[in-house]
């Protein structure tokens, strides 16, 4: 982005403005009028003053990054497990009221990492809901019809972190490739790949580029002509993750030695974000289960 100096005017300006305004800055009597002079220089100074940013006036990508991450409230956007991780000041606030709540979340830092992952599964689990790790609309309106239980405790005697199992990495001794054989699937396969490397940087997956490189190599598809693909082919497209991963097992260990490669059917995939990341979860989690036998 270009840096916006003082003395510019116009939309970038009061953007700035705004959010300084909502994080509590005084812009003087003008308030947001898309000039960049006087109290509104004072106000970014503060801010970086309070960010230990440089402390230049100067609304760069460092400042404007910071802005952005401290006016973003609960709610305002769906947050899960990926890389680069989502980081703000809702996910404080999601830390913070999962931490309240007696759910693990490693640091209060406002990075929506794996152990912050791990609680918001858990949280779900609890309150009967799909634990897929996604904080959503329901996930967060259950936290939020919950705020007079953490509003105002502190997280701080919840924030052990949970080890991540299994032992031996989480696919064992396999390395996994994964392919998506249409748009839709292959959109779920980078995010398969994403939730594992965020959950392990050591993970040894990754998108399929040359056919046998890895141990397994995973096609998806939500189109029936996978079926078509010699080798196992299993039905991901219903049941849960348990339900999914038995089969991924039965597949793995029937599968004769040279076949290389599984086949899942991820049946009718809705192509919105929420639904596709999702899916990806449901996979990864079958994924794991099944290949660290």
């Amino acid at each position: 982005m270009r840096p916006i100096l003082p003395g510019q005017r116009g939309a970038a300006v009061e953007d700035v403005q705004r959010k300084l305004h909502l994080l509590g800055h005084d812009l003087g009597p003008t308030g947001v009028d898309g000039v960049f002079l006087g109290q509104t220089r004072e106000a970014v100074v503060a801010f970086q003053r309070a960010h230990g940013l440089s402390e230049d006036g100067v609304v760069g990508r460092e400042t404007w990054t910071a802005l952005v991450d401290a006016t973003f409230q609960l709610g305002d956007r769906v947050l899960y497990l990926r890389l680069p991780y989502f980081h703000g000041q809702d996910v404080r606030a999601l830390q913070e009221a999962l931490g309240a709540l007696g759910f693990a979340v490693g640091q209060v830092d406002g990075i929506f990492g794996p152990a912050t992952g791990r609680a918001v599964r858990e949280f779900q689990r609890n309150s009967g809901h799909i634990a897929d790790g996604i904080a959503g609309a329901e996930t967060i309106q259950v936290i939020e019809r919950l705020r007079h239980v953490w509003e105002g405790r502190s997280a701080t005697t919840h924030t052990r972190p949970v080890s991540e199992p299994p032992p031996g990495g989480l696919f064992g001794r396999r390395s996994v490739a994964v392919a998506g054989c249409d748009l839709v699937a292959a959109e779920v396969a980078e995010r398969v790949v994403n939730v594992a490397l965020a959950t392990d940087p050591h993970a040894r997956i990754e998108i399929a580029q040359d056919p046998g490189a890895a141990d397994v190599t995973v096609f998806l598809s939500t189109l029936p002509a996978i079926e078509e693909r010699t080798g196992p082919c299993v039905s991901g497209g219903d049941d849960d993750v348990a339900a999914l991963a038995a089969r991924l097992v039965t597949a793995v260990e029937t599968a004769p030695e040279d076949a290389g490669s599984i086949a899942i059917d991820l049946g009718d995939v809705a192509g919105e974000d929420h639904e596709i990341q999702r899916m990806s979860v449901r996979v990864f989690d079958a994924l794991r289960r099944a290949m660290a036998r």
